[in-house]
């Protein structure tokens, strides 16, 4: 990795080493597409009712794989795994929306970096088209934008602004499919209000003949109404929408010639946008598709059992662009040269969502499924403001209040908790016969609670904690703190900059440059010159910024 570091630095600086471009151009490039509240409800895993032709294609000339799991059922926990290649729990960014109802954002530890960070480090052009919700930014109204130090570009449509001949990470996520998308409301009293109107338009209008709700095959825990199944209708309109946007992104790497030189990741943040989906630890929450195309690595039209966790993407794409992995990452290489080995179990939490505290832990092997419920003495369903919006969850609470619904769908409704639930994910994929108290299951059930002691034992979960624990932890005295200004220091033809605090990230430019460079080791100068920097601790504020 040093000699990559090297390489490119002497190439962006232009200060010798005539391989250092032919260095970087023989890198993978990785574009990772995020679908948003999505379970593997597509055509490559045997969806009839889905419109999903260039998602169908991918998977034919790539790996699908079948035991995908987030870590969160819901987007900024898990993406903030997702991002840091290690539980979410485990860093203090379990709590959705930490900057919003928490008031703090969480602070990994001094020497972790996210991996694209690292991938900008190491000389790929990094960018993100948007969503960069990962409970770390360094303001509480910028937290959507934060880190800068993260991407080169955080707001970019493709790969397409970067120099010639550097490889490129892009993340791509597709809003089409969020939660959001299925309200057929219109709501014109604010401009996002508008603005989310108009991003409906061609999902509920253009693909309103894709789907028959008549045709959708609905899960037990629903009940059959027309109100639920027009909302199943309209998700599987905006999954058509995005299966469009997947195929014009992977145009643009044939157009550019590039395809046969990308390596291209398509998976979902967390299960589907629906209610007891979205937010919950069954697996309508926290399985998702997971498709790697990778031209000599990934087999095509193949099909992969083995266990994938969401912290597996971070070492998983390290690797490829040839960089090693830190130890302090708890995922694995899931696909390429070197994989690693498969574990045995994957894990999910689930804490305050948004206003309502709940604490819930969950492992899954290739069969069962265990879930405790660290509150027991409360409804499934909690307050939740967003997701009652959506039509299907209103109908459902009155149908609920007024007892109309059939022993199945009313499971979820109940005023108390299962302490404990063990679900054969084989024999009941839907999850809704918990065997915990079933003789025959006493084994499977003895086993995977001691699964999930030994890991609550082991490693340190900070969800654990009274959250105004975890905030002064990070926040104390309820004030974000601010990294130091950087500071320079001229040897010889040479500049160094150094921050005095620990892990901030440095950014630097001279008056020309259009964006900021990530600080990676001492710039040469030539004659008179002059450069900015400045500095950021992932969750603290940004530094000023200081001219030499």
């Amino acid at each position: 990795m040093s000699r990559l570091i090297s390489l490119w630095v002497s190439a962006v600086l232009g200060i010798a080493a005539a391989d250092s471009v032919a260095a970087l151009e023989d890198r993978w490039n990785v574009v990772l597409l995020m679908a948003e509240d999505m379970s593997p409800r597509i055509g490559p895993y045997g969806d009839s009712v889905a419109h999903t032709p260039n998602l169908n294609r991918l998977a034919s000339e790539g790996t699908r794989y079948t035991h995908a799991f987030t870590t969160a059922g819901v987007c900024a926990p898990s993406r903030a795994a997702i991002l840091m290649g290690v539980h979410q729990n485990h860093w203090g960014a379990g709590h959705m929306r930490a900057y919003g109802d928490g008031g703090y954002v969480a602070v990994p530890p001094p020497n972790w970096k996210a991996f694209p960070e690292l991938l900008r480090a190491a000389g790929y052009y990094v960018v993100n088209n948007g969503k960069t919700d990962y409970q770390m930014g360094t303001t509480l109204g910028g937290a959507y934008g934060g880190p800068e130090s993260i991407w080169d570009e955080p707001r970019a449509e493709d790969w397409r602004g970067r120099p010639d001949g550097q490889p490129f990470f892009a993340y791509i996520s597709f809003l089409t499919t969020h939660e959001s998308q299925v309200w057929p409301t219109w709501d014109l009293t604010s401009f996002t209000k508008i603005a989310m109107a108009f991003l409906r338009i061609p999902t509920h209008w253009r693909w309103e003949d894709r789907t028959d709700p008549a045709s959708i095959l609905l899960p037990s825990y629903y009940p059959d109404t027309p109100t639920v199944r027009a909302d199943l209708a309209r998700h599987y309109n905006n999954i058509a929408v995005m299966d469009t946007q997947v195929g014009n992104v992977l145009q643009k790497l044939e157009d550019d010639g590039i395809a046969d030189r990308t390596l291209v990741i398509f998976t979902s943040d967390h299960g589907d946008g629906l209610p007891r989906a979205k937010r919950w630890l069954y697996d309508s929450g926290i399985r998702v598709p997971l498709i790697v195309r990778w031209p000599g690595q990934a087999e095509p039209d193949a099909v992969a059992e083995e266990l994938v966790s969401g912290v597996d993407l971070a070492p998983t794409i390290l690797a490829a662009a040839g960089i090693e992995p830190p130890d302090w990452m708890e995922g694995r290489v899931f696909v390429g040269p070197n994989p690693g080995p498969e574990p045995p179990h994957v894990f999910a939490a689930r804490d305050r969502i948004n206003e309502s505290l709940d604490r819930v832990r969950a492992v899954r092997d290739r069969r069962f499924k265990y879930v405790r419920h660290l509150i027991p003495d409360q409804p499934y369903v909690l307050d939740g403001a967003f997701r009652d919006q959506m039509p299907m969850m209103k109908e459902l609470r009155s149908l609920a209040a007024e007892g109309k619904l059939d022993a199945v769908s009313s499971l979820w409704f109940r005023e108390r908790r299962d302490a404990e639930e063990l679900f054969d994910t084989d024999a009941d994929p839907e999850e809704t016969r918990n065997l915990a108290r079933d003789p025959a299951y006493r084994h499977a059930l003895t086993r995977m609670r001691s699964i999930l002691d030994a890991r609550l034992a082991t490693k340190r979960d900070l969800g654990l904690l009274p959250e105004s624990q975890l905030a002064e932890r990070f926040w104390p005295d309820g004030k974000q703190p601010t990294t130091y200004a950087p500071r320079f220091e001229r040897r010889n033809a040479s500049i160094h900059i150094a921050c005095d605090t620990p892990g901030a990230s440095i950014l630097w430019k001279r008056p020309s440059d259009a964006g900021w460079r990530l600080y990676t080791a001492p710039i040469n100068v030539e004659g008179k010159t002059q450069i900015w920097a400045k500095a950021v601790r992932y969750g603290f504020k940004q530094s000023a910024t200081v001219r030499l």
